[in-house]
C-alpha cells in the first residue's frame, strides 16, 4: 500500500513539473487508453458474438441471389463494419491532439521562461528552470502518448478491416 502512494506522490510531482498542459495532456490521454480498451473488449468479448448472428442471419435467410438480398448482404456487412470501427476515429483524433497539446506545453513554458527574464532581468538558470521543464516535459508526454496510441490504433484498425472482410467472404451465395 505504500509503494503505491509514493507511486502516486511521484506521478503528481511529475505532472506539477509540467503546468496545467501535462493536466490536460494527462485526461486526454486517459480518454484515448480508456477508448482502446474499449475496442479491445469488444473485440474479445463482444465482436464473435456479433460476427457469428449476422452470419447465422445471412445462412438463415432463403433467398440469397435476388437483387433484394444484395442490398441486405450489403447492409449486414455495412453494419459489422460501423460496429467494428465505432470509436476508432475518436482514438485517431486524440492520437493527432497529444503532440498538438504537447507544443502548446511547450509555448506555455517558454511564456514563463520570458516572464522570468523580464522579471529577473539576469539569465540565471536557476530561475528558469521552472519554465524551460514546463516547456520540455509536456512536448515529451505528448509524443510518447501519441506513439503508444498510434500502435494500438493500427492493431485494431487491422482486426476491424479482418472481421468485416470474413464476414463479408462468409456470406457468399
Amino acid at each position: 500500500m505504500l509503494w503505491l502512494l509514493e507511486e502516486l506522490e511521484s506521478i503528481r510531482s511529475f505532472l506539477g513539473m509540467g503546468g496545467d498542459v501535462l493536466m490536460m495532456l494527462f485526461v486526454l490521454t486517459l480518454l484515448l487508453w480508456v477508448l482502446v480498451i474499449e475496442r479491445y473488449l469488444f473485440f474479445f468479448l463482444e465482436c464473435p458474438k456479433l460476427v457469428k448472428s449476422t452470419i447465422g442471419n445471412w445462412q438463415d435467410r432463403p433467398d440469397k441471389l435476388s437483387s433484394r438480398a444484395r442490398h441486405i448482404r450489403i447492409a449486414m456487412i455495412s453494419q459489422v463494419s460501423l460496429d467494428v470501427k465505432r470509436n476508432l476515429p475518436m482514438i485517431k483524433t486524440l492520437i493527432a491532439l497529444c503532440p498538438l497539446l504537447g507544443l502548446l506545453g511547450t509555448v506555455v513554458g517558454m511564456v514563463q521562461v520570458f516572464d522570468v527574464l523580464a522579471v529577473t532581468g539576469t539569465g540565471s538558470p536557476r530561475a528558469m528552470a521552472s519554465g524551460i521543464s514546463k516547456a520540455t516535459i509536456p512536448t515529451m508526454a505528448g509524443m510518447v502518448a501519441a506513439l503508444s496510441g498510434l500502435y494500438f490504433s493500427a492493431l485494431l484498425e487491422k482486426r476491424a478491416d479482418r472481421v468485416t472482410h470474413k464476414v463479408a467472404d462468409s456470406m457468399q451465395h
